[in-house]
Order: C-alpha cells, then structure tokens, then sequence
C-alpha cells in the first residue's frame, strides 16, 4: 500500500463553529510582525475553509517562517504599507 499522498488524502473539517466547510490546501499571502517590521511572505502552503475562509498552519511551515525571519535574507521586492485612519 502507497501512504505517500496518505497526508493529503486526509480531510478536515473546519474548526470554526457553524462552518460546515472542509479545509483545502492552497497557497496563500501571510503577514506577520518581527522585530517591528511587518513582513509579508507569498505562496506559503495552508489548510484553508473555502466556506468562513478559516487558516492554518502546519507546524513545519511555522517553523520554516520562523527560520526565514530568523535568517533575515533579503526580501524578493517590497510593497507598500498603509495605515487605517
């Protein structure tokens, strides 16, 4: 029996009361604030609700941002950020 794809064959429901939707992954922008800064990071892979729009995390993921941080390499290109007034 083949169990390589056996992680994404699993499938969760979502953990917001009330949301009958399951979790897809998908890849998605997250932003964080480090040291001050905030910090946006593109295609990082998620569990995400397609009904509530609910995300998680994996923890190895967590922890490859943490590194990512931790390394400060130098960013792909810079955005804008704006305050709400």
């Amino acid at each position: 029996m083949d169990n390589t794809n056996a992680e994404e064959a699993i499938v969760m429901k979502c953990t917001i009361k009330g949301c009958p939707g399951e979790y897809e992954n998908r890849k998605v922008v997250h932003t964080v604030r480090y040291q001050g800064k905030v910090v946006v990071i593109d295609n990082v892979p998620a569990e995400v609700c397609p009904i509530c729009s609910d995300v998680l995390l994996k923890p190895n993921t967590v922890r490859h941002i943490e590194s990512m941080l931790e390394k400060s390499i130098t960013p792909k290109r810079t955005v804008p950020l704006y305050e709400y007034a």
